[in-house]
């Protein structure tokens, strides 16, 4: 009997978050919402056919967040995925709360993120969430206290592996002595690299490194720019492309492109068999 032929996602490759391995191609949640990440998805059976899709393609990395919708995009993937097959790696986050589609706001008091945690566990039926995120980083709480808080509700079992979202190389240093952490999200892509000191340290470290927004390429796809030059050689789109810059550039990059349509998410999946070599990864980051 032949081998079966490798799922998409699983072309770029394997990376360990703590005891557990996900293909690097992983699917960001956040779009299976309405407009502004805020209610109901236009089409709430599509984004169901998009979360049984992203499993054909060997994505067992899908990542959400209390915030979008908010509880639309945890409650959907529970009443469609759950009970969950083995080896789907579900990310989540807590500590911003909403005021509407443009709303978004630090909370990160220990009663906040506990409260967060609680409705997560609800939506996604589950006892204890395989890779929870502090959000962000609220000024009006000490950080300790926001990752203390997460580090408390792992040793009540809660939480299996903890990550950090939109935070700077000193205050991961800073969670670091306070409870493991796996991974960090930040926002990264061809256009926006503020965060490479970050991912710096998260290969240093050997962390998961999930770049949010990783799809800001439209600028530089323009007429004859690197990135359109590039597609073209690739026989790819500009979006695959600048995926498939992130995969080739760091070893513990995990992508999480979101979408709501199914033929939008095999496009991107498609992204991780594309092979940059070192110069076209340096000529387009320059």
């Amino acid at each position: 009997m032949a081998a079966s032929a490798p799922l998409p996602a699983a072309a770029a490759g394997t990376f360990r978050l703590g005891d557990m391995t996900v293909n690097r191609m992983g699917f960001g949640a956040m779009r299976i919402t309405g407009q502004g990440i805020w209610g109901e998805p236009r089409d709430i059976e599509e984004c169901k056919r998009v979360l049984r899709r992203a499993l054909e393609l060997g994505i067992n990395l899908i990542d959400t967040a209390a915030s979008y919708g908010p509880d639309v995009s945890e409650r959907i993937i529970g009443e469609t995925l759950h009970p969950y097959p083995q080896g789907l790696l579900i990310a989540t986050k807590g500590g911003l709360t909403r005021s509407g589609p443009s709303g978004w706001h630090a909370a990160c008091s220990p009663e906040q993120l506990t409260k967060d945690l609680e409705g997560s566990l609800r939506k996604l039926r589950v006892e204890r969430i395989d890779l929870y995120q502090l959000h962000t980083v609220d000024p009006k709480v000490p950080f300790e206290d926001s990752v203390g808080t997460i580090a408390r509700l792992r040793e009540q079992g809660k939480i299996r592996h903890v990550g950090l979202s939109n935070v700077s190389v000193e205050q991961l240093r800073v969670a670091r002595k306070i409870v493991p952490i796996v991974s960090v999200q930040n926002r990264y892509n061809l256009a926006d690299r503020n965060s490479e000191a970050v991912l710096t340290e998260c290969e240093k470290e050997g962390l998961g490194f999930l770049p949010w927004y990783p799809l800001a390429a439209s600028e530089l796809a323009r007429g004859d720019s690197p990135l359109a030059q590039a597609a073209k050689r690739h026989n790819v789109t500009p979006g695959q492309l600048a995926l498939a810059w992130l995969l080739n550039r760091s070893p513990v990059m995990l992508p999480i492109p979101g979408t709501s349509s199914v033929k939008h998410l095999e496009e991107n999946t498609a992204a991780a068999a594309v092979k940059l070599t070192p110069d076209e990864v340096r000529e387009l980051a320059r």
